[in-house]
C-alpha cells in the first residue's frame, strides 16, 4: 500500500490509537508517551485495528507547529500573548460522535503544556462515499491577544521521496488544464495570493500517487480539495534521506499565510477552511466518483435538485437591448425547449446607465430607460410563456463611475497614497466591513422582494485584488484577505437563509472561484468564457475529476466553426444551455436543438447522478470518450468526440468499464438530426457487459471535429 506508514519509536505498543475511517478507507493516529500525536497509517481500512501497527523509525506529527523542535514547514506557526513565538501541542482527548448511518465525527483536542492554548482537529468519515472532511479549530484562552501567523486545515504524511502530482493550471479561457509530474525535492506549492477569483490560475484540488497512472481506474491515489474562495497555499515538502524525517513527503493545505497573520483575541476561537480528501485504490477514475457522491449530498446547495436548461441573451444582445427585445427573445427559448431564459449584464443603474462595462455597476437599481415596466413585467411575461426567469449580478463590485461610488468612497478597496488599479474598470467592494455586507445582501434581497417570482441568479466575479486597503479596517490590514472571504460566506449564509429555493449559478470571469467553500452556496458554475467546444472538452474532462456534471455548466453558442451537433453533443455531457440568437437559426438547426434538449431531459438523471467514468484522454490522443451508468448498472450513455485527424493517427479502442458483466446492452446512437444516419455502425446491437469492458467498441469517428453519443440500456 502506497500511502500506509507507520512508525516505531519505542513506545508502548497498546499506546492509544485513534482511527478515523469509512468503509475503505483508514487514517490513523496515536499517541506516543510524550503525548505527542503522531500519524500511523494511511490507507486501506484494514479489518483488525490491531494491524495498524509501527514499523518506521521516525515520528511524523500529525500537526506540526513550528519555533519549537520542529524545523520544517509547520501547519501553525503562532505569537503568543507574550511575545513567545515557539508552539507545542500535547494530546488532551478525543470524542467520538455517530451523526447518522453514514458520518462519523472526530475531534482531537490539543494543548500547548505552557499556554491556554488549544487546537481542535476536527474530521467527519462519509462512510459510503470513502470522504473524511477534515477542519482546525483554533482556541485562545491566554490573558491577551495570540497572532496566528499560519494556520493550515490539514497536515498529512505520505511515505517514500517519489510521488506524482496531478494538478490543474488554468488561466481566463483555459480553466482547468490537467498534468501531472514528480514532485521534486524540497518544497512546491500551489498558491493563490488573487484576493478573489483565487482558483483563475489553478485549482485548490490535486491527486498524489506514486507512480504515474495511465489506466484511469488502476492504481493507488490520494485526491484532496481545500473548500476557501480566499488566499490558499497547497504545499508539498519532499524530503529524500533527511536525518530527522528520513523519506517522505508532507502535505499542508489551508489560507495562504501571506499578508494573512489573524490577531485572535483572549477568549475567540478560528476555524479553519475545510479540507475534503479521499483515498483509493481505484485509480482517478474512483477518486472522482468518490467526490461526485460527496459532493451531491454535501458539499454543494441542493445537489439532488433537477438542474435548470437555460437561454442566455448575452451573446444575442450584449448591453444593448430593452424589454421588448428580450420579451421577443422569451420566444426564442420556447422553442428551444428550455426551462429558463437569463438576463445578463446590462439591465441596470440610470444616472450612470450600464451601456458597457464602464459605468453602472453599484448602482443596482432597474435602468427605466431600458426596463420601462420593470423586472416584474419580465417575469410575469416569461410566465406566460412557460418558461422561468433568471437575472445576472455582479454585487461585489463597483465602477468608479457609478453613485455608489460617489455615496461610499469608504467603501472600496483601495490603499492610500496610491493610483487605482482598474480591472475591467471597476474595484471590489470591502466585505470585511459589515455594512458592505448588508449592501452585497441587499443586491439579491432588493430583486427578490420586488420580482418574487425570480427562479435563478448568476452571481458573477470579473477581477482579482491588487493594492487592496480597507478603510473599516484601520492600522490592522494583515487579515484583510481572509475577513473578506469570511464576509463573503457571511453574505451567501443570508441568502440562503432566506431563499434556499432560489437556484444560482457561481461565476467568475469563467471558471476563476470554482471550490467547495463557495458550491455549498451555489447549486452550478460557469465553467469558463471560453465555450469553443474543442476547448471546452479539456477544460469540462479537467474539472470533472473533482467535480459532478451536474455542477458544470455547458453553453451551446456561436464560439468555434464545428457543426451545432458538435456543441450540442459537447454541452450535453455537464449541464446544458444555450446562448445563441434563436432568430439567426434555419428551422431544422432549432428543431434539431430542441430534440437534443428533450434527450437531455430525458438522460438528465444518468447524466447528473450517474457513475462517471471517463474512457478515452484528450489529454493524451486527439480523442476523447466518457461515459455515465446508473447505480443498477441498468443505462449509461456514451460520449465520443474525435478532435482532429492528424496523417498517422492510431485511433483508440474504447473500453467501457462499469457495466455489469453479466447483462447484455442494446446500444442505440441518439442526438442525429432526421436525415441522418448513425455513425455507429453497430447500432442497435446487443453485448454482453464482460464484452464491452474487456474487447470494447472499436473507434468509429474518423473526421476532425466529430462526435456521437450513445445509450446503453440493458435488456
Amino acid at each position: 500500500m502506497i500511502f500506509a506508514l507507520a512508525i516505531f519509536y519505542h513506545l508502548n505498543l497498546n499506546a492509544q490509537k485513534i482511527i478515523i475511517g469509512t468503509e475503505k478507507s483508514a487514517l490513523v493516529y496515536s499517541v506516543n508517551k510524550d503525548k505527542q500525536l503522531n500519524q500511523i497509517y494511511f490507507g486501506t481500512n484494514l479489518l483488525d485495528s490491531a494491524s495498524y501497527r509501527n514499523i518506521n523509525a521516525y515520528e511524523l506529527p500529525a500537526y506540526a507547529t513550528g519555533g519549537a523542535t520542529y524545523l520544517q514547514e509547520p501547519a501553525l506557526a503562532v505569537t503568543h500573548a507574550d511575545g513567545n513565538m515557539s508552539l507545542q501541542l500535547a494530546y488532551l482527548s478525543k470524542e467520538i460522535r455517530k451523526l447518522d448511518d453514514n458520518v462519523i465525527e472526530t475531534n482531537i483536542r490539543l494543548k500547548d503544556p505552557a499556554y491556554d492554548f488549544y487546537v481542535n482537529l476536527h474530521f467527519k468519515a462519509f462512510q459510503k462515499e470513502n470522504i473524511i472532511e477534515t477542519w482546525t479549530v483554533i482556541e485562545n484562552q491566554e490573558k491577551g491577544d495570540v497572532l496566528l501567523n499560519r494556520y493550515a486545515s490539514v497536515f498529512l504524511n505520505f511515505p517514500g521521496a517519489t510521488n506524482y502530482l496531478t494538478r490543474f493550471n488554468g488561466d481566463w479561457g483555459i480553466e482547468a488544464q490537467m498534468e501531472q509530474f514528480l514532485l521534486p525535492n524540497g518544497l512546491y506549492s500551489i498558491q493563490s495570493k488573487l484576493g478573489v477569483k483565487t482558483v483563475e490560475n489553478g485549482l485548490s484540488s490535486f491527486m498524489l500517487s506514486k507512480e504515474q497512472l495511465d489506466d484511469e481506474n488502476k492504481g493507488e491515489v490520494f485526491g484532496g480539495s481545500l473548500a476557501w474562495s480566499g488566499n490558499f497555499d497547497l504545499q508539498f515538502e519532499t524530503f529524500k534521506n533527511n536525518s530527522r524525517l528520513g523519506e517522505a513527503l508532507k502535505v499542508i493545505c489551508g489560507i495562504n499565510a501571506y499578508a494573512s497573520a489573524y490577531r485572535l483575541k483572549t477568549k475567540e476561537s478560528f476555524s479553519t477552511p475545510h479540507f475534503i480528501f479521499t483515498y483509493t485504490n481505484g485509480g482517478q477514475g474512483q477518486v472522482s466518483r468518490n467526490f461526485h457522491h460527496w459532493a451531491i449530498k454535501n458539499g454543494i446547495w441542493k445537489g439532488e435538485q433537477r438542474r435548470q436548461t437555460l437561454l442566455n441573451n448575452w451573446e444575442a444582445t450584449y448591453f444593448k437591448f430593452n424589454q421588448d427585445t428580450l420579451v421577443n427573445l422569451f420566444d426564442g427559448a420556447k422553442k428551444l425547449g428550455v426551462d429558463l431564459f437569463l438576463l445578463d449584464d446590462g439591465w441596470f443603474a440610470n444616472k450612470y446607465p450600464r451601456d458597457n462595462d464602464k459605468a453602472g455597476l453599484g448602482d443596482w437599481e432597474v435602468n427605466k430607460k431600458k426596463l420601462t415596466n420593470g423586472i416584474s413585467y419580465l417575469v410575469k411575461e416569461a410566465k406566460n410563456k412557460n418558461i422561468n426567469f433568471g437575472i445576472w449580478i455582479e454585487p461585489e463590485m463597483v465602477n468608479p463611475k457609478s453613485e455608489l461610488y460617489e455615496k461610499h468612497p469608504d467603501w472600496l478597496l483601495k490603499a492610500p497614497n496610491r493610483p487605482e488599479d482598474l480591472q475591467r474598470t471597476q474595484l471590489v467592494l470591502d466585505l470585511s466591513n459589515p455594512k458592505v455586507q448588508d449592501f452585497v445582501f441587499g443586491v439579491v434581497d432588493n430583486l427578490m422582494r420586488q420580482s418574487p417570482g425570480i427562479a435563478y441568479m448568476k452571481w458573477d466575479c470579473n477581477r482579482v485584488m491588487s493594492n487592496p486597503y480597507s478603510v473599516f479596517m484601520g492600522k490592522d490590514q494583515n487579515a484583510l484577505f481572509v475577513k473578506y472571504t469570511q464576509g463573503l460566506y457571511h453574505v451567501l449564509n443570508r441568502v440562503r437563509a432566506k431563499y434556499p429555493d432560489l437556484e444560482m449559478m457561481l461565476c467568475a470571469s469563467g471558471g476563476a472561484r470554482v471550490e467547495y467553500g463557495a458550491l455549498k452556496y451555489f447549486q452550478e458554475f460557469w465553467a469558463s468564457d471560453n465555450t469553443n467546444p474543442l476547448d471546452r472538452i479539456k477544460i469540462q474532462w479537467g474539472y470533472s475529476y473533482f467535480f459532478p456534471a451536474l455542477t458544470i455548466c455547458n453553453h451551446v453558442t456561436d464560439w468555434g466553426k464545428q457543426s451545432l451537433k458538435f456543441k450540442l453533443d459537447v454541452a450535453m455531457s455537464g449541464k446544458m444551455g444555450f446562448d445563441v440568437q434563436v432568430k439567426k437559426m434555419s428551422q431544422k438547426d432549432i428543431e434539431f436543438s430542441k430534440a437534443a434538449v428533450e434527450n437531455y431531459k430525458r438522460l438528465q438523471p444518468l447524466i447528473n447522478y450517474g457513475d462517471l467514468y471517463r474512457l478515452v484522454s484528450p489529454y493524451k490522443t486527439n480523442s476523447a470518450s466518457l461515459m455515465y451508468i446508473d447505480s443498477t448498472k441498468t443505462n449509461a450513455i456514451l460520449f465520443a468526440y474525435n478532435l482532429m485527424v492528424s496523417e498517422a493517427q492510431n485511433y483508440p479502442a474504447i473500453i467501457l468499464n462499469g457495466l455489469d458483466p453479466k447483462k447484455k446492452y442494446k446500444i442505440k446512437e441518439i442526438n442525429l438530426r432526421a436525415e441522418a444516419k448513425p455513425q455507429f455502425t453497430e447500432d442497435g446491437q446487443v453485448y454482453s457487459g464482460e464484452s464491452l469492458m474487456s474487447s470494447g467498441l472499436k473507434w468509429y469517428l474518423f473526421r476532425s471535429e466529430t462526435s456521437s453519443i450513445l445509450t446503453l440500456e440493458a435488456i
